[in-house]
């Protein structure tokens, strides 16, 4: 298997089985994923040097807007994409094997997990892995400890309150917390 074909596969959101062909280039993704981030958190870097340690990591160009504090932990890599002027501070964990897009302007506080992947209910079919991508728009902040699960897409200018378990899409312009999280209030321009 190749990345391309990986990559297409998961983002038609199809299913990994456990021990499949797919499955095994997954682990040795997350091997090349652990191998860069135990590159990134490894010591002191530039911004420049986090750069291209995070352009090798998702394989794509990284904008000089681009700015994080490590640490920072992912086990894929390959199918983050990231915008213009996004901040991602230290402590972050993706799970990105599903697809993760985060949108220009994005602020993504400490500790902050984005899981794209679930498991089957079944347990003999426990071990499969089922992506679901997450989609961050625009101008979004997301506040330290928020998880946001597989699936979910936060629209431009959200704020998602710290500590909050998104479980669900976000409006634009809408402030959500609590766990599960719940829209608070909106956001008047």
């Amino acid at each position: 298997m190749e990345l391309r074909e990986f990559l297409a596969c998961m983002d038609r959101g199809e299913r990994v089985a456990a021990g499949s062909e797919a499955h095994r280039y997954m682990c040795l993704l997350s091997q090349e994923a652990l191998r860069l981030t135990a590159e990134l958190n490894g010591g002191y870097h530039t911004p420049e040097e986090i750069r291209k340690i995070m352009a090798r990591l998702t394989g794509r160009p990284i904008d000089d807007t681009f700015s994080m504090f490590p640490p920072f932990y992912t086990d894929c890599g390959k199918n983050l994409k990231i915008g213009k002027n996004v901040f991602i501070n230290s402590g972050c964990r993706f799970q990105d094997q599903g697809g993760i897009t985060i949108g220009d302007g994005t602020l993504i506080g400490h500790n902050v997990v984005l899981a794209t992947i679930n498991h089957d209910l079944d347990p003999a079919r426990r071990g499969d892995n089922l992506p679901f991508p997450i989609v961050i728009g625009e101008g979004v902040w997301i506040g330290a400890n928020a998880t946001v699960l597989p699936g979910v897409t936060i629209g431009d200018h959200a704020v998602v309150a710290a500590g909050a378990v998104v479980t669900k899409d976000v409006p634009a312009d809408t402030v959500v917390g609590g766990v599960p999280a719940k829209t608070i209030r909106r956001i008047e321009p």
